[in-house]
């Protein structure tokens, strides 16, 4: 579900040995990098010579010319002298690399042009991409084309600590098609949240842009994306769950649809209050009390319809294995929100697999009047909606 995301530190640069040939065109010697017999051609390159902390990105080295053409442009791993392949523009001024480079890898990037005269001059950049060893890894949600409920937070997760969060934070960008006020909220310094002020509109689109590519992340540690991904935000679904009336009345764009029967947490391990966001579905899971911090209380390889509302482990899923009449009577969970089901979740009509149907992710589902849960913890899975504008845009780092 979520789509993996890499932000890298980077080391020192390393030389290498000419190597070389053209884009389809016959190899170039090292004394390439002799001076130029058309000194008035401008070749860039990006990365420079010399470069370390290199992106490993596709499209991340180009060459480009000015007063010239592009003749022959060679990317070369110098660990194996393979080539990286790459496409000149159809003006020829412009070549990019089209496919990602290996960490910690020394390369060579040689471009040759020529003057309308005939003249040719050449350009060489050595540099090293960023090392695995100190890479900082993130991952994000929701993922890129999807579709959502109006409670999807945008959230960053990263697998090093971050110490420069302004600049990182300055480095994403979450813009609605409506023009909702979006802001960030940092959760330690490893989760970077963004929602707006109130729910998702429906129907609108969020275009997301992480632009990492070159930010010190800490140091030493640089980013190294540059990608857009965008979703869509679907219809209004909010379900409350009165713990009190062991009862789900799920209500769509201001409409009644349902009315479950659920049984939820018992007061020993009451079902948290609070608003929650679905952030995973399962048409079937299992579930052990041991990964929770209980004892041995239960073991069920087979959750029917499950949806994650918690980190921590609750879900609002279907449930087999209790007597129909439970279901909205009694509350004798371990903290999750049970409806009837049927064992496989083969079973279309049961309330499980009626609710697992009718939901996305992002939907959101209430819970009011639970004995012995407490609130949940804004952080706590996707629940940043639990804490007002004014803390939330207390945790931004701009």
């Amino acid at each position: 579900m979520a789509v993996l995301l890499a932000i890298i530190a980077l080391v020192p640069a390393a030389c290498s040995t000419d190597s070389g040939g053209g884009d389809g065109g016959s190899p170039t010697s090292a004394a390439s990098s002799t001076p130029s017999m058309a000194p008035h051609i401008k070749i860039t390159t990006t990365p420079k010579d010399g470069a370390a902390h290199v992106p490993i990105g596709i499209g991340q080295v180009r060459a480009t010319v000015q007063d010239g053409t592009l003749t022959t442009v060679t990317l070369t791993d110098q660990n194996n002298g393979k080539r990286v392949p790459g496409a000149i523009s159809s003006d020829r001024t412009s070549w990019q690399a089209k496919e990602k480079l290996q960490r910690g890898t020394p390369y060579t990037l040689t471009a040759v042009a020529k003057d309308r005269d005939g003249k040719s001059a050449t350009k060489v950049a050595r540099f090293t991409t960023a090392s695995a060893k100190d890479s900082a890894i993130a991952f994000f949600t929701p993922e890129d084309k999807s579709t959502v409920g109006v409670g999807m937070e945008v959230s960053f997760k990263i697998d090093k600590p971050v110490r420069n969060e302004k600049a990182v934070q300055s480095a994403i960008s979450v813009v609605s098609s409506t023009g909702q006020q979006v802001v960030g909220h940092w959760f330690g310094n490893q989760r970077l949240d963004f929602r707006p002020a109130h729910y998702w509109k429906p129907g609108s689109t969020v275009t997301v842009g992480l632009h990492l590519a070159g930010v010190e992340v800490s140091p030493g540690v640089f980013g190294v994306q540059d990608k857009t991904f965008s979703f869509t935000v679907g219809r209004t679904q909010i379900s409350t769950v009165d713990a009190a009336e062991q009862s789900m009345a799920v209500v769509r764009d201001g409409s009644l649809l349902k009315i479950i029967p659920i049984s939820s947490g018992s007061p020993a391990h009451g079902t948290y209050n609070g608003t929650m966001v679905i952030s995973e579905k399962y048409q079937q899971t299992k579930m052990d009390s041991t990964t929770v911090g209980l004892g041995d209380e239960y073991n069920i390889p087979d959750v029917p319809h499950a949806q994650r509302l918690t980190a921590s482990g609750t879900f609002v899923h279907g449930n087999y294995w209790a007597a129909p009449g439970v279901f909205g009577s009694q509350p004798t969970s371990h903290g999750c929100i049970g409806m009837q089901d049927a064992q496989g979740g083969h079973d279309s009509s049961t309330n499980g697999a009626w609710f697992y149907d009718n939901s996305l992710i992002g939907d959101v589902v209430i819970v009011k009047n639970s004995v012995g849960g407490g609130t949940v913890a804004p952080d706590n899975g996707l629940n940043g909606w639990n804490m007002d504008w004014n803390q939330w845009k207390a945790g931004s780092a701009l």
